[in-house]
């Protein structure tokens, strides 16, 4: 047995919002749409994880999804421009990161960082 992917679901009650914050600002594709769900897809692919914490790092509360991305810069940028207050950041953090906090539409907390 092995886990090939793992999945985080979101309540949401407005899908059109989902499709502005996921697909417009950080340039997911939507790889299904049943009305009821619609799941968002990226180019790449990765060894499935999960991240259990007590704390986000440098003294900031656990994110509910962490999304890395290919230009930080760019991607914070679209999120002012789009009207999402950036809670955190961008900070480049000890553990090789640079990162920034914004909550989606539907008040997920969402860590977006790239690797250095």
């Amino acid at each position: 047995m092995a886990v090939r992917r793992i999945v985080a679901n979101v309540a949401a009650d407005r899908m059109d919002a989902a499709k502005a914050f996921y697909g417009d600002v950080l340039g997911m594709d939507v790889g299904m749409d049943l009305g009821w769900i619609m799941t968002f897809t990226a180019e790449g692919s990765m060894t499935p994880q999960i991240s259990v914490m007590t704390e986000g790092g440098s003294g900031t509360p656990v994110p509910d999804l962490s999304i890395e991305v290919d230009d930080l810069h760019d991607v914070h940028r679209k999120m002012r421009e789009a009207g999402f207050e950036i809670e955190y950041g961008p900070a480049s953090e000890p553990w090789g990161v640079t990162r920034f906090y914004v909550r989606d539409p539907f008040g997920r907390f969402v860590n977006i960082l790239v690797h250095r």
